[in-house]
């Protein structure tokens, strides 16, 4: 039986009481709020119960051996969620939350296994948005919320893109705007030595290195070899894709991969079909002469910029009903490291 999906605009800098008292008490009855933080929207349930966890993965139809992470209304609360956090975590709490960095730690009993497809670990976070953070205070408990989507599908960063994924399947949305980020939050397992990225964001490579010395990270899932779950989300190779086929280039020098994909462009033009292309602003005057759809990522000196509008970018060409999608690599330093992950899962041909 579909829900009817109730739509709550909220001020994304000082949310109104109200709004958030009644999102807390749909939360606490065991049914299903998508809010803003500064990553993308996530689809929140109570982490205590269950049940509520498990209306998650129906509504998503995401896969149980896919984790969900745990938000907190501080870092204090990690007491509740996790098992013996070590110093390295208190240290890491302290110097980016709130914000878009995630803990996979030991998890406590009071965390049900279905959040952590059955793990021993548990992912957690406090986030930087005072939506999500009022939300959080508001509920006095965890707040299990992966990004609210369908399963695999683009990730929202607005309330919109939750409603055309999810509406009738979910019971609350508090609209609060675009995102601020764009990407999911980087999620680093600190029970391993070194401390290793399973999934890069919102806190950069290059800050954790400057904080813990080395840090692992290699772009392949990481599964646990007994359960067959994954340690992270995020971890599919198939993941926030388009409708659309997207091709990604990943070729380093430029000049080379805008030839490819004005190359490709022209022979799916042959074929008769839509195009649209994602780009970097410097590089537009190579494509304005094709028969294209052309989504502006931003200057290319600004790679958060680019961040922020990516999955808006995949979403609007799939709105433009374009039949492929072209983007090109814009380097792995800083959030560039994200981005790059992000293409290389949603891509369905990736071009070197």
């Amino acid at each position: 039986m579909r829900i009817r999906t109730q739509i709550i605009p909220v001020n994304p800098h000082h949310p109104e009481e109200e709004a958030i008292a009644f999102a807390a008490l749909v939360i606490r009855s065991g049914k299903l709020v998508a809010f803003p933080t500064e990553t993308v929207y996530g689809l929140g349930a109570n982490a205590f119960d269950s049940e509520a966890v498990l209306r998650i993965f129906k509504a998503k139809g995401r896969p149980s051996a896919d984790p969900l992470i745990v938000h907190l209304a501080s870092k204090d609360d990690l007491r509740l969620v996790t098992k013996g956090a070590p110093e390295i975590a208190w240290k890491l709490a302290e110097k980016f939350w709130p914000g878009p960095l995630t803990l996979v730690l030991p998890k406590s009993g009071q965390i049900p296994l279905e959040i952590t497809a059955g793990l021993n670990t548990v992912a957690v976070r406090v986030p930087a948005h005072p939506v999500a953070l009022a939300l959080l205070k508001k509920c006095q408990l965890p707040i299990a919320a992966p990004s609210a989507n369908r399963f695999g599908h683009t990730s929202p960063t607005t309330a919109q893109h939750v409603y055309d994924d999810l509406a009738g399947e979910i019971d609350l949305i508090l609209d609060g705007g675009a995102t601020i980020i764009g990407v999911e939050s980087t999620v680093l397992d600190i029970t391993k030595h070194p401390p290793r990225i399973l999934r890069p964001g919102g806190v950069t490579l290059e800050q954790l290195t400057a904080i813990l010395g080395e840090v692992g990270y290699t772009p392949t899932p990481a599964l646990n070899d007994q359960l067959g779950a994954f340690r992270s989300p995020g971890q599919l190779e198939k993941h926030y894709a388009p409708r659309a086929k997207l091709i990604f280039f990943t070729n380093p020098d430029v000049e080379k991969a805008v030839e490819s994909m004005i190359s490709m462009a022209r022979q799916a033009k042959d074929r008769h079909q839509q195009v649209g292309i994602m780009l970097m602003e410097e590089d537009r005057p190579f494509f304005e002469e094709l028969a294209a759809v052309l989504f502006s990522l931003g200057e290319g000196k600004d790679p958060a910029v680019a961040a922020a509008r990516l999955y808006d970018g995949m979403r609007a060409l799939d709105q433009a009903r374009v039949d492929l999608i072209l983007v090109r690599d814009f380097g792995g330093q800083g959030i560039g490291l994200a981005i790059r992950d992000r293409l290389k899962r949603a891509a369905s041909q990736i071009v070197t």
